[in-house]
């Protein structure tokens, strides 16, 4: 009411936009002058003038308004049908093997949502780059951004069953350095993996193969036919334990595994589109799904 009278001009009109008396009018502008102990309006016949302290009380009323509005408009929108573009960013082989199915699945049920999917290791720079997620492999600094943890990248063991039935199964990860494992040529601990136990113990293994590669695929590939152990992303294994083209080895251990959030602008309003993706998203890949 304050700040319709300051726009306003005066009670008079204050009180017609408002649809109650002028005297009413005056009583809510008294009451706040005597609970603030201040003056906010110096009054005349026909027009009130701000007082330096009612000039600082209508800016602040002003900005609290805005951010009521703004809070009435975000929740009206969270309620609204989901429609809209998203822009996304993930990691290569998380993004292409495991978020595709879910968004294709989000697609399904919200027609009116479309996606743009970029696939890109590199730790993206949401607001320059226009992405309103992000799913990040590896620590990260949080300032400005929302970071909520998901389950932790997992990178495992693994080989043929024909390497396997040659060369026997190793029961404890220093036997590693017996056998033949598939390295990464660019990945410096390719020679080296910092494996941990199921009770968090941790072991420095050497490892030495025969066979190396640039791309995680081609070893995997190369373990199918037999060349040795491949430590690889476990969610890119499943489908070949199911099929039986590959087997565990020391399931019990893996590669240290690597911190993974899904990012988004601190200051992003929650649109329907955005809620409904990071509620999906959480629910597939967050720590408790």
């Amino acid at each position: 009411m304050f700040v319709r009278v300051v726009e306003s001009g005066n009670f008079t009109a204050a009180a017609n936009a408002s649809g109650i008396s002028p005297a009413m009018v005056a009583k809510y502008v008294r009451t706040i002058e005597q609970s603030m102990g201040a003056r906010l309006l110096h009054r005349t016949t026909r027009r009130q003038q701000l007082t330096e302290v009612g000039t600082l009380y209508y800016e602040r009323c002003k900005r609290v308004l805005a951010d009521v509005e703004l809070a009435d408009a975000s929740a009206s929108e969270l309620q609204a049908r989901p429609r809209g573009l998203v822009r996304i960013v993930a990691p290569v082989t998380f993004g292409s093997h495991s978020l595709v199915p879910v968004l294709t699945n989000y697609l399904a049920r919200y027609p009116d949502v479309n996606v743009d999917l970029t696939l890109d290791n590199r730790v993206p720079d949401l607001i320059k780059e226009g992405y309103e997620l992000g799913l990040h492999i590896g620590t990260i600094d949080a300032v400005g951004l929302v970071a909520r943890p998901l389950r932790p990248y997992r990178r495992i063991m693994a080989a043929s069953p024909a390497y396997i039935a040659e060369h026997g199964q190793p029961e404890h990860p220093e036997q590693l350095t017996q056998h033949s494992c598939l390295g990464l040529s660019y990945w410096r601990h390719h020679d080296c993996w910092h494996l941990v136990g199921p009770d968090g113990q941790q072991c420095e293994v050497p490892v030495a193969g025969r066979f190396s590669a640039n791309q995680g695929s081609t070893l995997r590939n190369a373990a199918m036919h037999g060349a040795g152990i491949v430590l690889h992303p476990e969610m890119l294994l499943l489908d070949d334990f199911a099929a039986g083209r590959l087997v565990p080895v020391l399931p019990a251990w893996s590669y240290k595994p690597t911190p993974m959030h899904l990012i988004y602008a601190q200051d992003s309003r929650p649109t329907a589109k955005l809620r409904t993706v990071i509620d999906l998203l959480m629910q597939h890949f967050g720590l408790n799904a």
